[in-house]
């Protein structure tokens, strides 16, 4: 998808650079996301793409470079400026809390109270099976401890916890990994149904299986430098791996 002529990009993060003792983990990077995109982030181990996208989620600070949202630029120095710009992290580990049920746990920290100040569980039951009804309609669990879920259904809590919670950006760290094909579908339809509400996802994965399946493009990081963008379409599963072993660009990319 070209992404000319598509108005304002939701994140620009332009030259992006930071060093850990000396050494460049991110070497003047530059990314954009538009909305109801998804972008995948691609590299060996040590390529920079972590680094680079928690210099947007606030875990880390860049040395240099600045970050854009929607048209405007703004300074993320922790956890909590990246949630006050809508942006949403999903790790791999996912932070649940095994022993909650879903509605719990998509109010962990924010839970909804009575005029009498006692915590609402109704209604966060009640909130919690609408955006469940937006996202993943074949959801059920709302009764059982989330240890008692699948991945894919514990994936599409964590999702909607940062829906519901207004997020615009969604970071999510492999999210199909170890999951079974069964699971890795329904993660894949919930982040078409993200894309369809207007969010910009950012995908950090080692799958390129996964990327071509679900990314509108690619961009490919080694040794803390940008080989390349390139449009999924436009590409085989052999252009992307040559950038990431080779740090070669095919035609396509730019």
């Amino acid at each position: 998808m070209s992404t000319e002529n598509r108005g304002t990009p939701l994140v620009e993060l332009r030259d992006i650079s930071i060093a850990f003792g000396g050494i460049k983990a991110v070497d003047h990077v530059s990314i954009d996301l538009y909305p109801g995109e998804v972008v995948g982030l691609l590299g060996h181990n040590g390529a920079g793409k972590s680094t680079l996208i928690k210099c947007l989620s606030g875990a880390y600070q860049a040395d240099a470079g600045e970050i854009w949202i929607s048209g405007d630029k703004v300074e993320i120095r922790n956890p909590r400026d990246a949630r006050a710009h809508n942006i949403e992290t999903i790790y791999q580990t996912l932070a649940l809390a095994d022993n909650l049920d879903a509605a719990s746990n998509l109010f962990l920290g924010r839970e909804l109270v009575t005029p009498f100040g006692m915590v609402d569980d109704g209604r966060m039951e009640a909130e919690t099976r609408k955006i469940m009804g937006r996202l993943n309609p074949n959801f059920r669990k709302f009764k059982e401890p989330v240890s008692a879920l699948s991945g894919g259904q514990r994936q599409s809590v964590a999702i909607a916890r940062a829906v519901y919670f207004n997020a615009k950006i969604l970071i999510m760290d492999e999210p199909t990994a170890a999951l079974g094909p069964h699971e890795t579908q329904m993660v894949a339809e919930l982040i078409q149904e993200l894309k369809r509400q207007g969010l910009g996802i950012f995908l950090i994965e080692h799958d390129i299986h996964a990327v071509m399946e679900l990314c509108d493009r690619a961009v490919v990081m080694k040794n803390g430098q940008r080989v390349g963008t390139v449009n999924v379409k436009d590409v085989t599963d052999d252009d992307i791996l040559g950038m990431i072993i080779m740090g070669k660009k095919p035609p396509q990319a730019y």
